[in-house]
């Protein structure tokens, strides 16, 4: 529906329902959409209600849709709010009640806050993330449905202890999907908003601002969190924590600032390496390891994932996270691993941690009586990786008969029609024996000579290669990915196989994670050329992987086409060129 016939026809579905609400009939100047509104999920709610709580004031941001404009008479013009069957009552005199009566703030228990409008007007809706409920773009070709969008504030005396939020009260009811910022740091994910949501204050360090009702507790509200991954080959150590917290515990040279400058960040995250190397002890099957740090990254953190700070970017000290990882290589799957919390005081008294492996995460809570997250290996069938066991190329007499097979298989063939001939002028019987055996060699060499691979042999041997390259970065040792690599890869392409394999396989959102690669897939192959020296192919392949940190999973599924060259190298197949055409990151 577009246009003022699209309009025409939404306020005739809406005077069905509301009784002659004409909505967005008279505040839109611009064409609007219908949209069903079946609400099951905060974020999705028909209003949205963000309050961001200042010293002096909370600003509120309302969004509201055509179907809920009933709720908020107060905020509508004449005309529509006498649509609705009301008395005639200027908007001026209405306005007011909306602070006093329908969404309204309490400081302390106090009378309702007084409060003016910034802004108020239509605007096309925001869609949101439907987990995390951040703003996403319109999808290409899609419509935007009209809202009306408004921006209150509320005065605010001093600095409170506790602000009560009151829903509306009016006999429609609505549904309301709300966040409240404390200076700039969410204090809970999004929810409905009940008649009443009590909201206690930290003005020191809003990070612990907190609602009374616990099921309103944001998601990552601890200030430290560890996460221990064990997987083959090595065992992750992975602390996520505040460094206004950290800094408690060890000078981070922040003291006294209100932003950490891209400049100082470096210093910070070493001074943050340095002190928790030693820290939160990790022992594999009863022995402790000293580990190596791996990263250490400022982060941004949804209900949907993590992602690194951008490097030039200052960060707001409160809200300011940190992930730090260090890694414990062991010589396969441990069966034993324990990590055990030693970073307590009045603020850090539970620390949420996970213990993840193959099947999953195993979450829990640690606290100062029980400090050891245990990780014990209950896998029955885990999966190790191994490299793919190739069929060994031709050796090189065998490959050699190409070039001559024709030419043995002809003397033989003379051999015995020679044979035959001198038969029948009388000779021998032997010489029927000559000629049988003459042929019979003859067919085995031509049977013996390698004439190339086929389609599927070499469809077999691309896959077990590229498998075995992305093996090789199972390890964490470089060597060690080096001496793995050089059993597929020769010559100078094994340090380009290397820098494009590794390039591939790194999250550069995640500060340089590097995904493990779970399953190769050889969609195509053209089979180029097929000679004594090996073949050529265009192949396209699809790698999938995934990297499990920061208490998120992160997926990786790449798909490259690459000409590639494959040849007999010391017994083996190995990769001896490669041309990567293209590449694509889904």
């Amino acid at each position: 529906m577009h246009g003022p016939r699209g309009i025409r026809r939404i306020a005739r579905a809406s005077r069905n329902r509301t009784g002659g609400l004409l909505a967005l009939a008279l505040l839109a100047p611009e064409p609007a959409v219908a949209d069903a509104i079946v609400q099951t999920r905060a974020m999705l709610a028909g209003t949205i209600a963000e309050y961001r709580i200042e010293p002096g004031r909370v600003v509120l941001e309302l969004e509201v849709s055509a179907a809920d404009l009933p709720a908020f008479p107060n905020l509508l013009p004449d005309p529509l709010y006498e649509e609705l069957g009301n008395e005639p009552r200027p908007l001026a005199e209405r306005l007011p009640r909306f602070f006093e009566h329908d969404l309204v703030v309490r400081a302390d228990g106090g009378d309702p806050l007084p409060g003016r409008v910034l802004e108020i007007g239509p605007r096309p809706r925001q869609r949101r993330d439907p987990i995390t409920g951040e703003p996403l773009p319109l999808a290409e070709g899609e419509e935007p449905e009209l809202a009306v969008f408004g921006r209150f504030e509320y005065a605010l005396p001093e600095r409170p202890a506790k602000l009560d939020l009151h829903g509306p009260r009016t006999g429609t009811p609505v549904a309301i999907g709300f966040v409240a910022y404390h200076q700039g740091v969410a204090v809970n994910d999004f929810r409905y908003l009940t008649p009443v949501q009590t909201l206690t204050l930290d003005w020191d360090d809003p990070w612990y601002s907190r609602f009374a009702r616990r099921t309103l507790r944001r998601q990552n509200f601890a200030p430290m969190s560890g996460f221990l991954y064990v997987e083959p080959y090595e065992v992750r150590k992975e602390i996520i924590a505040r460094p206004l917290d950290l800094q408690r515990f060890v000078d981070l040279g922040i003291e006294g600032v209100d932003a950490i400058p891209a400049e100082q960040r470096p210093e910070v995250t070493r001074r943050i390496g340095e002190f928790l190397r030693d820290r939160q002890a990790v022992r594999i099957d009863g022995a402790e390891i000293t580990p190596e740090l791996a990263r250490v990254n400022f982060l941004e953190r949804t209900l949907r994932t993590s992602r690194v700070v951008p490097p030039d970017q200052d960060v707001d000290l409160v809200s300011a996270v940190v992930g730090t990882i260090f890694v414990y290589p062991t010589d396969g799957l441990p069966q034993e691993a324990t990590m055990e919390w030693d970073l307590w005081d009045d603020r850090i008294t539970r620390i949420p941690v996970s213990a993840v492996d193959q099947a999953g995460p195993l979450p829990g809570v640690l606290e100062p009586r029980y400090r050891v997250l245990t990780w014990t290996n209950f896998l029955k069938n885990p999966r190790m990786p191994a490299l793919e066991i190739l069929a060994a190329p031709p050796g090189v007499l065998l490959r050699s008969l190409q070039w001559t097979r024709w030419l043995l298989a002809g003397v033989l063939v003379l051999a015995a029609i020679y044979a035959l001939r001198a038969r029948a002028r009388g000779g021998s019987p032997r010489w029927v024996l000559v000629a049988t055996v003459s042929l019979a060699t003859g067919a085995a060499f031509l049977g013996a000579a390698w004439t190339g691979v086929s389609q599927r042999s070499a469809t077999e041997i691309v896959h077990g290669l590229l498998t075995n390259v992305y093996r090789a970065f199972d390890y964490r040792d470089e060597e060690r990915i080096y001496d793995t690599l050089a059993a597929s890869t020769d010559g100078a392409v094994l340090e380009k196989t290397y820098l494009e394999t590794r390039r591939g396989l790194e999250l550069q959102s995640q500060g340089g994670a590097r995904a493990k690669v779970e399953s190769v897939e050889v969609v195509a192959l053209d089979l180029r050329s097929a000679d004594g020296d090996g073949f050529e192919a265009s192949a396209t392949w699809n790698v999938a992987g995934a990297v499990g940190h920061w208490g998120h999973i992160h997926t990786r599924r790449n798909q490259y086409e690459a000409l590639l060259t494959i040849a007999p190298v010391e017994g083996a197949w190995k990769l001896v060129d490669l041309e990567i055409v293209r590449e694509e990151r889904q």
